[in-house]
């Protein structure tokens, strides 16, 4: 038997997926977004993660990281160009619809550019459940708020595809 508010845990969960995401670079610290420092995070020793979705948002990444006692994290927001984000054909453990990325010629899809260390992207890795494949891009056209670029990042990608609905 779920324990008395678990079904209304999962429902907000669903209904609140992405979930809210500052409208600005931050560093991610123990379940908060807080300021980044004074000429930028160090990002030496962590990967470039490509981030459309949840993993953007510092609600998920408390949930996802909660077994570090303290965790930080730079996430940049950036804009990828030649890709969209869309639906993927999957609905998750806790009901959304999440999302996936999928190349689009002209298309500049706003993202978030996540740094990891090696034991964040196990945690993070963990929690795709089966889903998405992570897949290393190269050659990419993402721009970073504030000057910068990435040109090669990790990312989740569908198992699933795209949803598609009459072929659309």
């Amino acid at each position: 038997m779920a324990e008395p508010g678990a079904a209304d845990e999962l429902l907000r969960r669903a209904l609140s997926y992405p979930y809210a995401a500052p409208a600005r670079s931050y560093l991610y610290r123990d379940g908060e977004a807080a300021e980044l420092p004074p000429g930028g995070p160090e990002l030496a020793g962590r990967t470039s993660l490509l981030s459309y979705g949840a993993n953007a948002a510092p609600e998920a990444l408390a949930r996802k990281l909660a077994p570090l006692s303290e965790a930080e994290t730079p996430v940049l927001r950036a804009e990828l160009g030649g890709f969209d984000v869309a639906y993927s054909a999957h609905v998750s453990l806790y009901g959304a619809v999440p999302a996936t990325l999928v190349e689009s010629a002209g298309a500049v899809a706003p993202v978030s550019v996540v740094f990891p260390t090696a034991e964040q992207l196990r945690l993070l890795t963990a929690t795709e459940h089966g889903n998405y494949d992570l897949v290393e891009l190269d050659g990419l056209d993402c721009r970073l708020e504030g000057g910068g670029e990435v040109v090669e990042a990790m990312a989740y990608l569908s198992r699933r595809g795209t949803l598609s609905v009459d072929g659309g």
